[in-house]
């Protein structure tokens, strides 16, 4: 049985990492690029899961003074949420800025494949 609970307390990482690993394995095995930007968000994710999970804290309560509570243990650090609100406004703009280049390549090499791309580019 403590087996068990040692990896329910921890399967947020154990996701986060699953989710890092399919990305690293898109980024590095496909060859389409619209595949990799997809792939590469869901590493971001897993970043920001991984994160997230980090800054839980157990008995802890949003970070709004409360009458009669007076330790700062108490409450939970909105430092890690607000950066990784920001990571996330970030990435939501990269991912735009990235597939308006990607609609450019396509619209100038007729092609989204990376070895077919880079054939014709040396044309």
């Amino acid at each position: 049985m403590g087996s068990e609970s040692a990896f329910l307390g921890t399967v947020n990482y154990w996701l986060a990492a699953i989710l890092l690993l399919i990305g690293l394995h898109g980024m590095l095995m496909r060859r389409n690029l619209i595949k990799k930007l997809m792939a590469m968000n869901v590493m971001q994710v897993a970043v920001i899961m991984f994160f997230i999970s980090l800054a839980m804290k157990t008995g802890a309560t949003a970070p709004i003074e409360l009458p009669g509570v007076t330790e700062v243990d108490a409450y939970i650090n909105p430092l890690p949420h607000a950066l990784m609100l920001t990571a996330i406004v970030v990435g939501v703009s990269t991912t735009g800025v990235a597939l308006a280049l990607l609609v450019r390549i396509y619209n100038h090499y007729g092609t989204l494949e990376e070895p077919e791309l880079l054939e014709r580019m040396h044309e």
